[in-house]
């Protein structure tokens, strides 16, 4: 008997049609799964038997032979447990149905017959909603994520025993409800504030910037100053993610196998911070399976290095393109996979190896060789790709000893971060762009026009620091997110200037 059932497969974050056609003759017992299995899939004939078996259900003791369509597509996972046990039981005759080709089928079996959580459901069933299925079942644990796509009737299932009696008409399941994202309550980490961080006016200053128009920035200094702690406030004031970009992002996450159950999706802008260990592969994504790297798990966040010429120069060299393309193709032997990967880049490091270059209040002990070995590290490609460099040096005891609420808090920053967000927002309706920092170069003379006082600045910014284009461009940007941010329609002097000192850095150390 032969007989087929309807499933999907990822390539990426997005899914395809596939086929399960079972088919079920006489002859010695014999189990083979054909269509490019990986090797998580030929194992599944031993958890589809005894799942069967367990259930109480009938398996057929034959010539079992399954074909995952299209046959020249590569398949992974275990997600195929589901549909390849159903088209087996409707072979056994143990379901009944005439409708079974109207629903689809996802998810993987344990050994007694009940469901696990799937990794990339969620994309899944984006997609299975465009390819035009309307009715999907998954396994409980997938429930919450699933809650919060409409146009599908979703059915979450505990058991192959559950899904059996429903296909046989015995039980009655409901979809799943669905929820509203934007009338959730989402929890804000109180832990880090930008209340907490003693002093570094300038510093935070240059954070609200950056977190406003979306914008590269690095941090240096010497140790103990406080940068990794102001990066890791960075989240506090970034505006919340629109629900359009939390789904991009929890479409990764799921795929990854880091998305929470019980949260169903990510309320909040990653914030990924790998250790200067971290390989190239990591960092980018790949592997055998093509799985999406740390620049793609902070889409739409940000993506912190710290202590960033600790890491290996190769692998820092692979952010480039990213930088610029918000995007990265992972090429392998089996498959090529396009992620995205728009991300904040936050970064810290020290000026030299004791840390102590150009501060003002301790001594250099490195020798200038040293100095421009270590700073060597890092290319100027990489160097002119981020917008903002500040420069943070330590506080005094004043500083550390006064009082915490004489500190501005994170929430009134977030604020005018917000309005300044609001104003971007408006102002690109209608294309792709979301915030100043991806304007392109069209979009760049549109909204950064100078007058002629502004544009003689500029100039002169631009031959004294030797700038390139690329610079002179993220300068214009930076210029129009401190603009929006004073609520100004047109960048004035003082927003150039505050753009031009954000570059100043480059001279004193890399020029």
């Amino acid at each position: 008997m032969l007989s087929k059932i309807k499933t999907l497969g990822l390539n990426g974050i997005e899914g395809y049609n596939v086929v399960v056609e079972a088919d079920v003759n006489n002859g010695l017992p014999k189990f083979d799964i054909v269509g490019l299995p990986d090797t998580a899939i030929k194992e599944s004939k031993e958890r589809i038997r005894s799942a069967i078996k367990n259930s109480c259900l009938k398996f057929p003791m034959l010539k079992l032979t399954i074909n995952l369509a299209p046959a020249n597509t590569k398949k992974e996972g275990p997600i195929y447990d589901l549909p390849i046990a159903v088209a087996l039981l409707v072979c056994t005759n143990e379901i009944k149905n005439e409708h079974i080709n109207d629903y689809t089928f996802i998810g993987e079996l344990s050994l007694d017959g009940s469901t696990r959580k799937a990794n990339g459901v969620l994309p899944l069933l984006i997609s299975a909603r465009a390819l035009g299925h309307t009715k999907v079942f998954i396994p409980v644990e997938n429930a919450n994520e699933a809650s919060f796509i409409d146009g599908i009737d979703v059915f979450a299932i505990k058991d192959l025993n559950e899904l059996v009696n429903f296909l046989n008409g015995k039980i009655s399941l409901s979809p799943i409800e669905k929820r509203d994202f934007y009338t959730q309550q989402i929890k804000i980490d109180e832990k880090n504030d930008f209340c907490y961080v003693k002093g570094q006016t300038a510093a935070k200053r240059a954070m609200e910037v950056a977190a406003a128009g979306g914008h590269n920035i690095m941090m240096i200094g010497p140790p103990g100053a406080g940068k990794t702690m102001i990066a890791r406030c960075l989240p506090s004031i970034l505006p919340s993610m629109t629900f359009e970009e939390a789904l991009e992002v929890t479409k990764i996450h799921s795929i990854a196998g880091i998305l929470d159950a019980q949260e169903g999706i990510v309320w909040h802008r990653p914030f990924r911070s790998p250790h200067h260990t971290t390989t190239a592969v990591t960092l980018t994504g790949g592997g055998a399976r093509s799985k999406p790297g740390e620049i793609s798990l902070a889409h739409n966040g940000v993506l912190f290095l710290d202590e960033l010429p600790e890491y290996n120069r190769k692998t820092l060299e692979t952010l480039r393109q990213p930088l610029e393309d918000g995007k990265i193709t992972v090429a392998r032997v089996n498959s090529t996979v396009e992620y995205p990967a728009e991300f904040m880049l936050v970064t810290s490091m020290n000026p030299c190896p004791c840390g102590n270059y150009g501060s003002k209040t301790r001594q250099c002990r490195c020798t200038p060789t040293q100095i421009h070995n270590y700073l060597d590290k890092l290319s100027g490609p990489l160097m002119d790709r981020i917008d903002i460099h500040v420069e943070v040096d330590g506080v005094s005891y004043d500083e550390l000893s006064a009082r915490t609420g004489n500190e501005e808090k994170s929430a009134t920053i977030r604020e005018r971060v917000n309005k300044a967000r609001a104003r971007q927002i408006e102002r690109f309706r209608g294309t792709r762009t979301t915030c100043n920092a991806k304007m392109d170069t069209k979009q760049v003379n549109q909204f950064c026009a100078l007058d002629n006082e502004c544009a003689m600045l500029l100039k002169e910014a631009f031959e004294a620091f030797n700038l390139s284009a690329r610079a002179h461009n993220r300068i214009l940007k930076v210029a129009r997110t401190i603009a929006d941010l004073d609520d100004s329609d047109t960048i004035e002097l003082q927003h150039l200037a505050e753009a031009i000192g954000y570059r100043a850095l480059d001279k004193k150390y890399w020029i």
